[in-house]
């Protein structure tokens, strides 16, 4: 995290960028409402370290068990998982350590990083930056409420192809300039 990257700027530029894109560009048609409804928390991880990452999915788990207000946690990584291949490790780990605890089928973990690239993917392919974020991050997602979601949507299978879609028609360009113009952005201490 840099000197102005604190906590406070660090969420205020995920909200941006989830109002921006995730929901401003229907990415995601499911998040206008939980946004709305203020049921997102963002949690910024304190340490770059994975055991403290996991330590802190798990107390997020607690959390979503504990309070049916919140329907999904943000879990931002300013530092330390820069790296994309290492992000994946977490990300894996992460979904391991659900299994292990009991939580599969309860939540899911959902992945987004700035260097986000899918697998079938060329790296400067603008279908990447409908999963790429200001910071990496895990998004710990109820199952039921997402599959409740899922059953009232039409034709949800159209969602990732439709996303694709949308952002090559946009360009490479327009996502380059629109992430620096996310990270540019200052935001008022509180």
């Amino acid at each position: 995290m840099s000197d102005t990257d604190t906590p406070d700027t660090v969420t205020a530029r995920t909200r941006q960028w989830i109002e921006t894109v995730v929901v401003g560009m229907n990415f995601c048609p499911f998040a206008k409402r939980e946004l709305r409804h203020g049921t997102v928390r963002f949690i910024v991880a304190p340490e770059p370290e994975i055991e403290s990452v996991l330590l802190q999915l798990m107390d997020e788990c607690t959390h979503l068990d504990a309070d049916d207000g919140t329907q999904t946690t943000l879990l931002i990584l300013p530092e330390g998982f820069a790296d994309f291949d290492d992000y994946l490790d977490l990300a894996g780990l992460a979904e391991d350590l659900l299994a292990d605890r009991g939580y599969e089928g309860v939540y899911q973990v959902a992945s987004f990083h700035p260097d986000y690239r899918f697998a079938d993917a060329d790296a400067d392919d603008p279908a990447n930056y409908t999963n790429r974020s200001p910071y990496p991050m895990l998004h710990l997602l109820r199952e039921d409420a997402l599959e409740d979601a899922i059953a009232n949507y039409p034709d949800p299978d159209s969602i990732p192809d439709n996303n694709i879609a949308k952002a090559r028609a946009l360009g490479a360009d327009y996502w380059i300039k629109l992430m620096a113009d996310l990270h540019a952005t200052d935001f008022p201490s509180p």
